[in-house]
């Protein structure tokens, strides 16, 4: 990896860089992760720029990025390695093909070690993030996992090295610094947690949230950016299915640049919420209240 920045504040100086704006609480905590290369684990609602980060994390230490992304069933081979078996049959039939023509007698002991041969193996996330070191891995959703994954994780990060029956034990040069994210949709067991430095990620305040609407959307107008800013606050203390992130807040204010405007008037929150809001329960609930009250000062 690149230096690691000699402070949480020049860490958030090179975030900032790649267009990342991250609070002082989160830049101390991806700090402590690099210095002292433990998981670090975030937890957060939705849309609040976790995936960002990490993502951010690899451009400014220069690691390769590898995402796994986690869904309930995920199991070791999807995440880790798999055999590439129409490739397999192919050769098998390539070599049984040639030694037929040649009139020898293929060597069946010889012709099936063949069959597992690097080529043939599929690199998963996991076996990727150890074999292209430095790397930032990001375990993105781990709470949609099931319980055996988290177990399995845990054993693949203290090591930061697997085993291939056919093959051997591939370690990382350099282990990977891994990001772990968590939307809260169940709690992940303590054994994972123990192991990570953690770090909540809380929707930004005011200034920062204009800060990374004008850094992302630099054509629309400061006045846009710091009224979007205010709504997204508001809607975000309403009892919503789906309060809106940092991700809605971008979307609606990209929205509202397309269709020219250079304020947010009650009649063009109404006609664009469907960029900000994605349940029409919330939506209703919106518009019951009055779009106006969105937009007070």
């Amino acid at each position: 990896m690149n230096d690691t920045p000699g402070s949480p504040g020049e860490l958030a100086a090179a975030l900032a860089q790649t267009g990342y704006l991250a609070d002082d609480g989160l830049a101390t905590a991806g700090y402590l992760a690099l210095r002292l290369r433990r998981p670090l684990f975030l937890e957060g609602d939705a849309g609040v720029g976790k995936t960002a980060f990490a993502q951010a994390l690899a451009k400014v230490t220069g690691a390769n990025f590898v995402r796994l992304q986690c869904y309930e069933g995920l199991d070791a081979a999807q995440a880790l390695y798999d055999w590439d078996f129409p490739r397999q049959i192919l050769h098998l039939r390539a070599a049984e093909a040639a030694a037929a023509t040649s009139g020898d007698r293929p060597d069946r002991e010889q012709l099936e070690a063949s069959l597992y041969d690097r080529r043939f193996l599929i690199s998963r996330p996991l076996l990727q993030a150890l074999e292209h070191s430095p790397s930032v891995l990001l375990v993105d959703e781990i709470d949609r996992a099931d319980d055996e994954f988290e177990a399995f994780l845990l054993e693949v990060l203290a090591d930061a090295a697997i085993t291939i029956p056919e093959l051997g034990r591939i370690a990382a040069a350099t282990p990977p610094l891994a990001v772990l994210t968590s939307n809260r949709t169940r709690e992940v067991h303590d054994a994972l947690k123990r192991r990570c430095l953690y770090h909540w990620v809380e929707h930004p305040d005011f200034d920062r949230e204009v800060a990374i609407l004008r850094a992302r959307l630099p054509e629309i107008t400061d006045r846009l950016a710091g009224e979007v800013a205010t709504a997204t606050a508001r809607l975000r203390e309403l009892d919503l299915i789906k309060p809106p992130g940092v991700a809605e807040s971008l979307d609606w204010a990209a929205a509202l640049g397309v269709l020219g405007a250079r304020s947010l008037s009650p009649e063009l929150a109404a006609a664009t919420l469907g960029a900000v809001l994605k349940y029409r329960e919330d939506a209703d609930r919106v518009r019951a209240t009055g779009m106006a009250a969105l937009l007070e000062a």
